[in-house]
């Protein structure tokens, strides 16, 4: 294992890898810890549940626009640097948390916070740069993004476990209880401090294309504002498909300037690669199932089965099942970059699309049982695993030097998008013909829109992956230089 990790010079060592592992712990952690908690926040901060809402919007939106240009200048002035400043952001903005006594100062605070987003991409930027000189990077980042992935899932069981325990723990008291995932994430930035080494960067002296991202983040902010408008306000209210219509339109003026720059923010060019705009599509794609379904998914398997369908689990019940597709999900990644050793990674994505795109059409005919909900989510668990793993890594593998982390970013951008999308369209979906026997649950023509069209996204994930070169993302034959390669300069 040691050896797997290291490659063939030492580049990449598990110390390496195991101080990304904390911190990949702590932005699962993160992930998982305050949704738990999100009634008492409310009542803390004196507004209603629907409310808490607007601080997924508004760090979605931060965190979308931010990702790209964080991404951008790790490839310009090293990814260290903007790992220790994205961490830096989310460390103040944790501890603003634990004093925000407003909704206000709390919704500032709270997107601030996603400034974590950045975090994985980065640390496959890092890794994927220090093995290049092994010959084997694309291998040893597979590996590696596996164990990353895997770390997230725990800290994202570890926060959603923990954090009505403490709370319960601390009596009520809010601030106390989020101190613990302010001190994590302050803990996390002396981890990369002291752990992570430094290299130098791959495309120094270049300005950053200001404009390139002012345009992008222009047309990103319209965007997902149009696809928030739609939850609150539905999909026949025209406005909001004017809003979203413009919003894709601003990407023309984007595109036009973008070409004509030597060093654009985002390398269109790069984008156009074979082995690269099917990675970028599935990411998109995926996007729809891993962080649009989750939800549909929780309300199925808690909806009354008087409503004629779901099972009627209490909420213990509803986390111990998330849990088990979370344990899909980390089985999916850490076994993905074996699964390449007897395939190549282009089939194995190809694979594990599928596999996502039957456990969601598995629940049209299969949905009346505990056994059937948990069967498929675990098939879709373990696709969803190797694709989280996969895609990060692939990316970085397809693209140019000095391009690694915005090519791993634009796959955490085109997933965040997909994601939206899919949540304003499920939550409308799931409101239409709702009612019946059961007076709060959503209508089961919603449930099945939800199946088929997570479904269906993987399936066409897995057709368009079939267009990416035969042995796309694999390492080439070492010669003995290359075996003698020295290690890349590091720098203090």
């Amino acid at each position: 294992m040691a050896s797997a990790l290291r490659g063939r010079t030492g580049t990449v060592t598990l110390a390496l890898v195991g101080w990304l592992f904390v911190v990949e712990i702590v932005s699962g952690l993160l992930q998982g810890y305050y949704i738990p908690i999100a009634t008492p926040l409310a009542r803390h901060l004196g507004i209603e549940d629907a409310q808490f809402n607007w601080f997924e919007a508004a760090q979605l939106l931060l965190s979308s626009i931010a990702l790209p240009i964080l991404a951008k200048l790790g490839d310009m002035y090293g990814h260290k640097r903007i790992l220790l400043f994205s961490t830096a952001v989310t460390a103040v903005a944790s501890w603003w948390l634990v004093v925000a006594g407003d909704f206000t100062s709390f919704l500032l605070a709270w997107a601030l916070q996603g400034f974590y987003v950045v975090w994985l991409p980065l640390e496959v930027a890092i890794i994927f740069s220090r093995a290049r000189a092994t010959g084997v990077a694309n291998a040893t980042t597979r590996r590696a993004s596996g164990a990353l992935i895997a770390a997230l899932q725990l800290g994202a069981i570890l926060g959603a476990l923990s954090a009505g325990r403490l709370l319960t723990a601390f009596g009520g008291a809010i601030a106390p209880t989020l101190v613990v995932p302010a001190v994590a994430v302050t803990l996390v930035f002396l981890v990369i401090l002291f752990g992570v080494p430094a290299m130098k960067p791959e495309t120094s002296g270049r300005a950053l294309d200001i404009g390139g991202f002012v345009l992008l983040g222009f047309a990103l902010l319209v965007i997902t504002s149009a696809l928030t408008f739609f939850r609150l306000n539905g999909v026949d209210t025209w406005w909001v498909w004017a809003i979203l219509v413009v919003g894709l339109a601003l990407f023309v003026p984007f595109a036009l300037y973008e070409l004509r720059r030597e060093d654009p923010a985002i390398d269109l060019r790069m984008l156009r690669r074979p082995e690269m705009w099917p990675i970028q599509t599935t990411a998109g794609l995926f996007g729809i199932s891993v962080l649009g379904a989750q939800v549909p998914l929780s309300t199925f398997a808690a909806t009354d089965p008087a409503a004629g369908y779901g099972l009627g689990l209490d909420p213990s019940t509803v986390s111990n099942l998330i849990g088990v597709y979370l344990g899909g999900v980390i089985i999916g990644a850490i076994l993905f970059p074996f699964v390449t050793r007897l395939a190549t990674p282009r089939v194995t994505l190809i694979g594990a699309s599928l596999l996502v795109g039957v456990g969601y059409f598995l629940f049209v005919p299969f949905h009346a049982t505990l056994t059937h909900v948990v069967t498929n989510m675990v098939i879709a668990g373990l696709g969803s695993g190797a694709l989280l793993a996969a895609l990060p890594s692939a990316a970085a593998a397809a693209a140019p030097i000095g391009q690694t982390g915005i090519a791993a970013g634009l796959t955490n951008t085109t997933k965040t998008v997909g994601g939206t999308f899919s949540s304003a369209i499920f939550a409308v979906a799931l409101a239409t013909g709702a009612g019946g026997v059961v007076a709060t649950a959503a209508s089961f023509s919603g449930y099945l829109t939800v199946w088929i069209v997570c479904g269906s996204a993987a399936v066409i994930s897995a057709v368009l992956l079939l267009f990416v070169p035969r042995l796309a993302f694999s390492d080439p034959p070492l010669t003995e230089s290359a075996e003698q390669s020295p290690r890349p300069d590091l720098v203090a």
